[in-house]
């Protein structure tokens, strides 16, 4: 149990003994709860992908023209990224596109920007 335990990868690998052809799937995703709390969101996409399938757990791409039909002047497009995503050249042509580049706007709603964007 110590090598399950101290593994990084645990989620993807079998149980010791006799357990890991006695406990079902969601069965060994207690135990991995149990003995690794940090790996359980590891091992919840291993169970979807598994028991469902991988389309599941993967994103769907992007699709701008579809998400800019749904905005308004009230309603505006609001992006929240993630760490290592940005949409900004994809924005820029997007908007080059539309004919729209030279009335575009782009506000970072970082920390101190909340006085900006009121404007």
């Amino acid at each position: 149990w110590r090598e399950y335990f101290d593994s990084n990868t645990c989620f993807k690998e079998p149980l010791p003994g006799k357990w890991n052809d006695e406990l079902d799937l969601f069965q060994k995703l207690l135990v991995l709860r149990c003995l690794r709390q940090d790996k359980i969101q590891e091992g919840i996409m291993v169970f979807v992908s598994q028991e469902m399938d991988a389309k599941f757990i993967e994103p769907p791409p992007f699709n701008l023209p579809l998400a800019f039909e749904d905005a308004t002047s009230t309603i505006p497009l609001i992006f929240v990224l993630s760490s290592g995503a940005d949409p900004t050249m994809s924005w820029f042509e997007f908007a080059e596109e539309m004919g729209f580049r030279e009335r575009l706007e782009q506000i970072s709603l970082g920390q101190g920007q909340g006085p900006i964007a009121e404007r």
